[in-house]
């Protein structure tokens, strides 16, 4: 059977600055939640908007970029 991916881009707000994390075996990650909103119109054709929180992580050489780089209420994408 062959291998299957997935592929999601998360386009949102950085809700915490991001903390990085070196295992025992010199592994490096990275964790950080990040925000994304959704607008839309309820049935009386209101505007109203949904924040969904998602717990962010990142290994190696991406957890070190994310670790130099991204800070609380960034635009961020993953």
């Amino acid at each position: 059977m062959g291998t299957l991916k997935n592929h999601v881009q998360l386009i949102g707000n950085v809700g915490q600055d991001p903390t990085m994390t070196t295992l025992d075996n010199g592994k490096v990650l990275v964790r950080f939640s990040l925000a994304t909103n959704e607008h839309f119109k309820n049935s009386k054709g209101e505007k109203q908007s949904e924040t969904d929180w998602h717990n962010m992580v990142a290994w190696g050489k991406v957890a070190s970029i994310i670790g130099k780089h991204v800070g609380k209420g960034q635009r961020d994408c993953r």
